[in-house]
């Protein structure tokens, strides 16, 4: 097993891309926090992985509510080995449509979120001298989409702090990346997977001919983030999108 013992925060984790990475990371030895804004989704999600995993509540746009939730992973486990900032919303809407307040959500969840959990967590890290900082920016942090440009602008932010925080703690023995997830199939988009012509769209975008890649493809890029494996992996946006980018 690649994370025997350690033990894993998982924002997001109670469905889609999270919800496969608590399961991936619980077979692989992993104790996983699963955290999400909603009790009862991550409560249900940890009683089936079992003992392995607790729910713990957390609401990752306030700092007070990060500080408590990685207070409660570090009483409830011991430490923390392993993050993976996966949470994230996303608003598809023209420029114009948008509200101050729909600016604010996204930028908040989608990035101040990782930042605040960062601070949190590489404290814990250092002292240490280990830790394995994964997370989840978008093939959207590189290439733009229409009518998503608070969402595009958020991930762009992810993947500056996962290179900006690779330069300054690579030296502690952590290890910072991110994962760029191509079309997956999770709820988040689900209003997209609806649409017929941007499926049609997607698929002839893609190598492979898929329009949607599966939950657990992301689940195995981040099994390899966040174990030895990858030990001498700083500040890399892994993009797992069925060859999109490279066309």
């Amino acid at each position: 097993m690649k994370l025997k013992d350690k033990v894993a925060i998982v924002t997001g984790g109670s469905q889609g891309i999270g919800e496969a990475i608590c399961r991936r990371f619980a077979e692989e030895g992993a104790k996983v926090a699963v955290v999400n804004r909603t009790a009862e989704t991550g409560e249900a999600l940890a009683a089936e992985i079992g003992d392995a995993a607790r729910a713990f509540p957390c609401d990752v746009s306030k700092k007070s509510a990060v500080d408590a939730m990685v207070a409660d992973v570090v009483g409830a486990f011991g430490t923390v080995d392993i993050l993976v900032g996966n949470h994230g919303i996303m608003i598809n809407k023209e420029l114009e449509a948008y509200s101050e307040q729909e600016w604010d959500d996204i930028i908040d969840i989608n990035l101040k979120g990782n930042f605040l959990l960062s601070q949190a967590i590489v404290p814990i890290m250092k002292e240490k001298s280990y830790g394995k900082i994964i997370f989840m920016a978008s093939i959207a942090a590189t290439h733009a989409f229409p009518n998503a440009v608070p969402y595009c602008a958020s991930k762009g932010g992810v993947y500056m702090i996962t290179r900006a925080l690779a330069a300054e703690i690579s030296k502690c023995g952590i290890n910072v990346n991110c994962i760029s997830p191509g079309n997956t199939a999770t709820p988040l988009n689900q209003h997209l997977q609806d649409d017929p012509e941007f499926v049609k769209l997607m698929a002839s975008y893609t190598p492979t001919g898929r329009a949607y890649i599966t939950t657990a493809e992301m689940a195995g890029a981040a099994v390899f983030l966040a174990s030895d494996d990858a030990s001498a992996v700083h500040g890399l946006d892994l993009i797992v999108d069925d060859g999109w980018c490279a066309i």
